[in-house]
């Protein structure tokens, strides 16, 4: 019995010493988007000779921004949830050759509201972080094939201060932004900048 009594008692320690140790900080992240459409295939088409004509048409990286605000939750030494709301610029260039020959570019903008979740290990100076999102449309210059699109993006960072730092991810949508001759694309962003989070007493 008396072993049994020592033993809760530890555990209770236990976790009272670690959620003693849980703390939460606010935090703002921001940079730049490198982001473009999936690439898909070539369209190929027969033109009015009846030759099999391979029209090359990419979707190639275009440069814009994006700023969030996190809760950064830190649970243990090593793990961090961090909740995280804001807004990403993206799109991609569209590339492609007109009827006439000639080289042709389009810009196809679109922004969000994101809401995401952020899953992160901290080893030292080091973290590396994983987790989904929630996207939703704000704006666009074009027709999008849905509002909303869900991603999953996996980074890593490092800390100069216990405030300051700097870090980079990959996005991956799963949701088509646009049905291009069949052939769905989705979203991939680059994402590199720096981040701050605030002491809290």
């Amino acid at each position: 019995m008396k072993k049994l009594i020592a033993s809760i008692v530890f555990c209770f320690l236990g976790l009272t010493q670690m959620n003693a140790q849980v703390t939460f900080r606010p935090g703002i992240r921001g940079g730049l988007n490198f982001s473009h459409f999936t690439k898909g295939d070539n369209y190929y088409y027969y033109d009015n000779n009846g030759h099999y004509v391979n029209d090359e048409r990419d979707f190639n990286s275009k440069t814009d921004f994006y700023v969030s605000f996190y809760g950064e939750l830190k649970l243990s030494k090593v793990y961090t949830l961090q909740p995280e709301i804001g807004y990403s610029a993206q799109g991609s260039d569209f590339d492609y050759i007109d009827g006439n020959g000639h080289h042709r570019t389009e810009t196809y903008d679109i922004s969000y509201l994101s809401l995401g979740v952020a899953n992160k290990f901290t080893f030292g100076k080091f973290n590396f972080h994983v987790g989904p999102t929630m996207d939703f449309v704000v704006s666009d210059n074009f027709k999008p094939d849905s509002d909303v699109d869900m991603a999953f993006f996996l980074g890593a960072g490092y800390n100069f201060t216990k405030n300051f730092g700097i870090e980079a991810r990959i996005k991956k949508g799963i949701i088509p932004v646009v049905d291009f001759y069949e052939d769905n694309r989705t979203n991939v962003v680059f994402q590199t900048g720096v981040t701050y989070t605030f002491d809290v007493k």
